[in-house]
């Protein structure tokens, strides 16, 4: 099967963030440590299924690799919310372990890079076939349902 199509939420015009639910864009993110890693620069949803998949975070500048090493996405599941102080926490990272994770460009974003993702956060990147969003770690409502823990 194929991967889905995955856009970014301000190239879709007749999408917004549902009701209820806060824009995270521009929050900070903050790994297990509390430690600012970036902000979250944009939403990356799968227009079909009318779900965020991808938080797609701007790394501070002290975690930047390259000119086009700037940016990594999450798979929404794995932060959770503190809408009091505007934050995304995501346990899995902390200063160290951010620098190992693949870093996004923008590119077309393959299954491959979405196991690589999931490995560098210590979850397993197993073959899921067409279930692989059905994962935890792919929960949007959770997400907007927890808060930091």
């Amino acid at each position: 099967m194929a991967t889905p199509v995955l856009r970014r939420l301000r190239d879709l015009t007749d999408f917004e963030v549902a009701d209820g639910n806060p824009d995270v864009r521009g929050w900070a993110v903050r790994g297990g440590d509390g430690r600012a890693l970036g902000t979250v620069y944009e939403l990356i949803v799968e227009p079909e299924a009318l779900k965020v998949r991808y938080l797609d975070v701007e790394l501070d500048a002290r975690f930047q690799r390259g000119p086009h090493e700037n940016h990594i996405l999450l798979p929404i599941g794995v932060a959770s919310l503190d809408a009091d102080d505007d934050n995304v926490f995501v346990p899995a990272l902390n200063a160290e372990t951010v620098l190992q994770y693949p870093p996004y460009s923008e590119i077309q974003i393959t299954r491959d890079y979405e196991e690589a993702m999931l490995r560098a956060l210590g979850l397993d990147a197993g073959t899921a076939g067409a279930q692989f969003y059905e994962r935890d770690s792919y929960d949007a409502g959770a997400f907007y349902r927890r808060g930091h823990q």
